[in-house]
């Protein structure tokens, strides 16, 4: 009696072919890439120079300003003079101009940690292109499942393991490459990136995103793994996505929030991610503050990618 051969493919093999397979879905489809690259572009195109902080606290806002002349009288004076002193209203604008032009400056660099609201926001951007690159991850495995090509590949002796990885990777390396070309953008529409930017500091902000997209790809995976209908992830991704986006540091610093939403922005992944990034572009470097930020990253991303390897072995049937 002969002995079948039997054909055990590594974890790093099947992790490889299916990855392949996963770009090359996403690269045959560019439409979605240049739909997933617009939204952002659209939302700094607009909603980032539309809300021109800067202005606010600029002479620009006083240009309308009509101040009467004012009288003063001798009594007032140190020393008293006779009669009476007018003070032009033109002289007095004027004044307050020269004092918003300083004011402006220091009230942004001390609420926003730059002085440009823009490149603020543009780094938020990165995070959302993450965020929305990864949640349709779940939805991936799902489209999988209903095409009845999951079913032959857990057929095969590849490691489950690997095919949850491979849907991860891929979404981190699809978030990695948009990430750049929104920063690229970014600073063509007038990123200001700090003194101390170097293409190390671009390493960093690949790391960073990284680590955010292997857990939130994680997320997304776990709670699509025994679905079979699309409604499900797309119920999850509209649930999660506002709160997300809106309670962390992608638009305004956290700071400044209510108590109550400080709580929930400091247990979002999104604000550490944010932080991470800006303070490898356009803030001065922090290296405490960086090393926690991606401490936290690195901690949820090991986190949640065990729980989806331990739920795939236990949901992912055919």
């Amino acid at each position: 009696m002969s002995k079948v051969n039997e054909y055990n493919p590594s974890m790093l093999r099947g992790l490889w072919a299916l990855t392949v397979r996963e770009l090359k879905k996403w690269l045959k489809d560019p439409v979605m890439v240049l739909m997933l690259v617009l939204q952002p572009l659209i939302w700094m195109g607009l909603l980032g120079k539309s809300i021109n902080i800067n202005a606010i606290f600029s002479s620009k806002s006083l240009v309308n300003l009509e101040i009467p002349d004012i009288q003063v009288p001798g009594s007032l004076l140190n020393p008293p003079v006779n009669g009476v002193l007018i003070i032009p209203g033109a002289f007095i604008t004027q004044q307050l101009q020269q004092m918003f032009s300083t004011i402006g400056t220091k009230v942004m660099q001390d609420t926003f940690g730059v002085i440009d609201y823009f490149s603020y926001m543009a780094i938020g951007m990165v995070s959302m292109i993450v965020m929305t690159t990864t949640m349709f991850t779940g939805m991936s495995i799902v489209w999988d499942r209903r095409l009845g090509f999951l079913d032959k590949v857990l057929s095969t002796p590849v490691p489950r393991g690997a095919i949850i990885f491979a849907k991860v990777l891929n979404a981190t390396l699809r978030a990695i490459f948009q990430a750049t070309v929104i920063l690229a953008l970014a600073y063509l529409l007038g990123l200001q990136l700090s003194s101390n930017f170097t293409l190390l500091n671009l390493l960093g902000v690949y790391a960073a995103i990284f680590l955010l997209g292997i857990g939130l790809s994680s997320v997304f995976i776990a709670f699509s793994l025994r679905s079979t209908r699309m409604e499900r992830p797309m119920q999850i991704i509209s649930l999660i996505t506002m709160p997300l986006m809106f309670a962390s540091n992608t638009f305004f610093p956290i700071s400044l929030m209510p108590y109550w939403i400080q709580v929930v922005a400091k247990v979002n992944p999104l604000t550490y991610l944010t932080d991470a990034v800006r303070q490898l572009t356009i803030m001065p470097l922090d290296l405490s503050t960086l090393m926690f930020d991606f401490i936290c990253l690195g901690i949820f991303a090991s986190i949640l990618a065990t729980i989806g390897i331990m739920l795939s072995w236990r949901y992912l049937t055919k």
